[in-house]
């Protein structure tokens, strides 16, 4: 008797990590709005304060997401990433570069993915 293998939930860390990866930020056009507008949402999502905050030649933005801690005593911290990815070369790919593939054993295969969006969804 075969037995049915049962769906797995996608954990939803996981699953936000792969809505971000399929942003297209590549160089040298890189999507920034809406990779703002996804940070943005899971600020608001989490009750975060977040700002956008404007480079010095204006033609760049930081956003910067607040999360206190219950001691101010205690040191901060501060995680830093950016948002686009360096170009993209189609043949050297085994899935398509932007589309979060998952495969059964959990990898993602994704531009991105190693440097830097990893670090900016944490």
């Amino acid at each position: 008797m075969a037995t049915k293998r049962a769906k797995v939930e996608e954990d939803p860390s996981v699953t936000l990590f792969r809505e971000y990866l399929r942003i297209k930020t590549v160089q040298p056009d890189p999507d920034y709005e809406s990779a703002i507008i996804f940070l943005e949402k899971i600020a608001q999502d989490l009750d975060l304060p977040c700002k956008r905050v404007k480079g010095s030649s204006g033609d760049t933005v930081a956003v910067v997401i607040t999360w206190e801690g219950t001691d101010p005593s205690l040191p901060s911290i501060i995680l830093n990433s950016h948002m686009d990815v360096v170009p993209v070369f189609p043949e050297h790919w085994t899935y398509e570069a932007f589309s979060a593939h998952k495969t059964e054993n959990g990898d993602i295969y994704a531009r991105g993915s190693q440097d830097m969006k990893c670090v900016g969804i944490q």
